[in-house]
């Protein structure tokens, strides 16, 4: 299993742009809460899920399966 950033780097670059902005919340959910604190709760569920391969949410980090 293996966790990475974006391969692109402007996806990557805008994203942490928006969690800049909004003090380390994910930029594409709306609440403040601590369950979208980047990492969200979602994307870690889902890291957690040893089938799960895919992007979180914002698409600034991937899952491999590898």
């Amino acid at each position: 299993m293996a966790v990475r950033l974006n391969e692109d780097k402007q996806i990557v670059a805008q994203i942490k742009e928006g969690l800049k902005a909004k003090g380390g919340y994910c930029p594409c959910r709306l609440e403040k809460t601590e369950e979208n604190k980047c990492m969200c709760k979602e994307f870690r569920d889902q890291i957690a899920d040893p089938e799960f391969e895919g992007y979180c949410h914002c698409l600034l980090y991937y899952k491999s399966k590898d």
